[in-house]
């Protein structure tokens, strides 16, 4: 289109952005057993935490991507599916995750309550996704909730060589917007923002006088019995 066809606040933009070629939600459900983790020094003392001094109905965790390569993909295939009767080439993506879940537990009330981190362990999960990512688009996979709740917990007593030791199940549970991506540059239309009218602040109130006790005061003047 001629810039000359344009109306008043109105221009001819070219703006980068990405093209959508496939946009998925999808939820998994997975358990991990954690085994094996040594107590903690008390943070407080600085002596070593035994069974007796944990209260393991305090168990928590919580699950977070890893902060190197949280996710990775580790290839893509093509692969024919009919859709609606039609034969359609899409692509079988592999996926591969990586999260931190840590650990927590709290003393008993006699050492105080406080909570501590009993360790932080690493995870992979894998999975295989079908889209429409052909090769060059990019796989874009966002978290809308990751989230952990302990299911059982238990405490190992050790030895006088060996700490003692917890071993935790841990159920995560993750939902996730999977998008195959291209950057593009699209021509279009638009017209000139324009800033928002201010918002006014509120006028001063007016005084307000005090609510009286007329039980107290001033007593009923025509009351003298």
């Amino acid at each position: 289109m001629q810039a000359k066809n344009l109306t008043g606040g109105q221009e001819l933009l070219c703006i980068n952005t990405e093209k959508v070629y496939d946009w998925v939600l999808n939820e998994a459900n997975f358990d991990l057993a954690l085994n094996n983790l040594d107590l903690p020094l008390n943070p407080v003392t600085g002596a070593q935490l035994e069974c007796p001094d944990i209260d393991l109905d305090s168990v928590t965790c919580a699950v977070d991507p890893a902060e190197v390569d949280p996710i990775v993909v580790t290839g893509r295939e093509d692969q024919v599916f009919v859709v609606d009767g039609a034969e359609v080439t899409l692509q079988v993506v592999n996926i591969r995750k990586n999260f931190d879940v840590t650990i927590f537990v709290n003393l008993v009330p006699a050492l105080g309550g406080t909570r501590v981190v009993v360790g932080n362990v690493p995870f992979t999960r894998c999975e295989q996704v079908i889209l429409c990512a052909p090769t060059g688009t990019e796989i874009d996979v966002t978290y809308t909730d990751l989230d952990c709740f302990v299911c059982t917990a238990s405490c190992d007593p050790g030895t006088t060589e060996e700490l003692d030791e917890i071993d935790v199940t841990v159920t995560v549970r993750l939902c996730q917007s999977i998008k195959s991506t291209y950057p593009v540059t699209l021509e279009l239309i638009a017209d000139f923002c324009q800033p928002r009218d201010l918002l006014a602040f509120p006028p001063c109130p007016a005084p307000t006088m005090p609510a009286q006790c007329p039980v107290v005061f001033p007593a009923n003047a025509g009351n003298n019995d």
